[in-house]
């Protein structure tokens, strides 16, 4: 995600600096390179040692005649990103008046001189937060794009954003933005049919290609809606879904506002009338009656007929042949810009295997499912002509 990015990382005197290490890691997981930079305060809450040893470079925790601020930020400097993490309301209050008394708010002005994309991850207790110096400090900085990355407000406390809203901002603020604009509707995961007030018709879908797909139209740009039966994210606005008809319903309501949907969600193809109570069980004679579920892409298609759609499917057949006739015919019936193909077997496996058939192109993509992800938010920039 952060291939190739070189990452400085502003570290202010919030006690959220201890979380510092383990962001310098995860953003080097994800490809990127970080240098850091800290405040006085900051160096009391954790050892510049520990952060040097997090991102394998010096730490740089004054400003000398080496200039280190315009080596880092400078036009033409080492950094393509500036990131703010943590960020306490005294450095927010300092960015916004242009004060350049640490080597981060320094760091900071420069970068914003310079047009380095700057992100912020504020953390500090919640009245801090909710003064209105610092939210005007914040709406101030903002206008400027400068992107600010949400706290958890929790306990009373503003703490810092998780890892996961982090890195996929620092993502999106260093790549290009082909989506910027537009907005993508995906749906993830599995659904699930009520028998009655207990059980439950699903599948084994996990959701995670979606949630990956839908990260992945973030990072580029995009404004997303996901629709799944799952938890918040940081990266997309959830619409709580359960059912198949749920979610034909929520993705046919946006369908007018979306630029695309990616229909990634395992959606049951049958439903049961729900009955009001329990079903007692040992009964040897019951039988449930399955019913067809409404198509969504279908239902979508008649909503949105110039809507750009792709199509997932799933077989069983093990056949790469079957498999891609299958998703041509799905391709082709429905209108879709490509359809993502590939066999049940990968059905909640971190690893995964899928073909992706476009107009008279068949192309495979192995590995795990944030790659895939990426491959279809990038083939879907293509299809989007952006």
């Amino acid at each position: 995600m952060l291939s190739g990015v070189n990452v400085v990382l502003g570290v202010s005197g919030s006690i959220a600096a201890v979380k510092t290490v383990e962001l310098a890691h995860e953003l080097r997981r994800q490809g990127a390179s970080v240098r850091a930079v800290m405040t006085d305060s900051a160096t009391g809450i954790v050892h510049p040692w520990a952060v040097e040893f997090a991102t394998e470079h010096d730490v740089v925790t004054e400003i000398t005649g080496a200039v280190e601020h315009v080596e880092l930020c400078g036009t033409d400097g080492w950094g393509d990103v500036l990131l703010l993490a943590p960020a306490t309301a005294n450095t927010v209050g300092k960015v916004a008046g242009a004060i350049d008394d640490t080597p981060v708010t320094t760091c900071a002005t420069t970068a914003l001189g310079a047009g380095v994309p700057v992100v912020v991850a504020p953390a500090m207790h919640e009245p801090m937060y909710d003064h209105p110096g610092v939210l005007d400090a914040i709406e101030r900085v903002e206008s400027w794009g400068v992107g600010f990355v949400d706290p958890r407000v929790e306990e009373g406390k503003a703490k810092i954003a998780t890892e996961e809203a982090i890195v996929s901002d620092v993502a999106r603020a260093a790549g290009a933005q082909p989506l910027g604009g537009r907005h993508v509707v995906v749906t993830a995961g599995a659904t699930t049919e009520s028998i009655d007030p207990v059980r439950t018709l699903s599948n084994r879908a996990s959701g995670r290609t979606g949630r990956e797909v839908a990260r992945a139209c973030y990072v580029r740009g995009a404004d997303v809606t996901l629709l799944h039966d799952g938890p918040d994210v940081p990266y997309a606005t959830v619409e709580p879904v359960e059912s198949g008809a749920e979610m034909t319903a929520a993705a046919t309501d946006l369908a007018p506002s979306a630029d695309a949907l990616v229909s990634a969600a395992a959606i049951s193809d049958y439903t049961v009338d729900r009955a009001d109570q329990k079903i007692r069980s040992g009964q040897t004679d019951l039988t449930l009656e399955l019913e067809p579920a409404p198509k969504l892409i279908d239902t979508v298609r008649e909503a949105a007929p110039d809507l750009p759609i792709v199509g997932f499917k799933v077989e069983t057949a093990g056949d790469d042949d079957a498999l891609v006739e299958q998703a041509r015919s799905l391709r082709d019936r429905s209108g879709l810009a490509f359809v993502v193909a590939n066999d049940a077997g990968v059905m909640g496996e971190d690893e995964t295997r899928a073909l992706l058939v476009s107009d008279g192109d068949v192309s495979e993509y192995t590995g795990d499912k944030r790659g895939l992800g990426a491959r279809v938010a990038n083939e879907l920039v293509t299809a989007l002509g952006t």
